[in-house]
């Protein structure tokens, strides 16, 4: 059976991430792939606490996070398509961006799979800042988001160094919904086809903890 594709959605608050992964995950059901949402746990939530500990090497994964990784790599090796809504890249570029040392927070002693394709949706700041909401939730203020885009950047070029730049993808998030759903899944669709074409790779041969191995 041919694996599924490992497809993560990263971006600043109010680059409407979140609604692209849900319009991403239909579409890819009406065509004919088996898709399902994964929602990566913020690091503020008590099961993301948890897992910041373990990324951190502080502390062992309780059973809901063990169980939240296993699902993921027993989904796609049965042909399911993941997309995800952030990952643990958002938990890298905004803890950089609160002052951690960067080579700290890209450092953790864990076996999570690395995306086959990471798409990272990009808006300029005063674009953002007049959507919905803007500015209700904790880290939607000019400098906090000009220092995390920065932390992304960061990430971005590791991941590409090491992986290749077909595995981190910047799109603009500028435009109608249906203009950036069509700018996504055109880059989407590359990705499956690449991954339909490996006969033997996995998502688990990939690890985020090669993004910086022998740095």
């Amino acid at each position: 059976m041919a694996r599924g594709a490992f497809i993560v959605l990263e971006g600043l608050d109010r680059s409407g991430k979140s609604t692209q992964v849900a319009k991403l995950v239909d579409r890819l059901n009406q065509t004919g792939h088996k898709a399902r949402l994964q929602k990566f746990p913020d690091r503020t939530t008590a099961i993301g606490k948890m897992i910041d500990a373990y990324l951190q090497s502080q502390a062992e994964l309780d059973d809901r996070a063990i169980h939240l990784f296993e699902a993921i790599k027993r989904d796609l090796a049965n042909g399911m398509t993941i997309v995800a809504d952030r990952y643990a890249f958002s938990g890298i570029a905004f803890s950089a961006a609160k002052g951690l040392p960067f080579t700290f927070c890209l450092n953790p002693d864990a076996g999570l799979p690395l995306p086959d394709l990471t798409l990272y949706l990009t808006v300029p700041p005063e674009v953002a800042s007049t959507r919905g909401a803007y500015g209700v939730e904790r880290y939607e203020n000019l400098d906090m988001q000009t220092r995390t885009r920065e932390q992304f950047a960061a990430v971005a070029r590791e991941v590409q160094a090491r992986h290749g730049e077909d595995r981190w993808v910047q799109v603009s998030a500028v435009g109608t919904i249906d203009e950036v759903e069509a700018r996504i899944w055109e880059l989407v669709d590359g990705a499956l086809r690449r991954v339909d074409e490996q006969e033997s790779d996995s998502p688990q041969t990939h690890l985020i903890t090669e993004i910086i191995r022998n740095s």
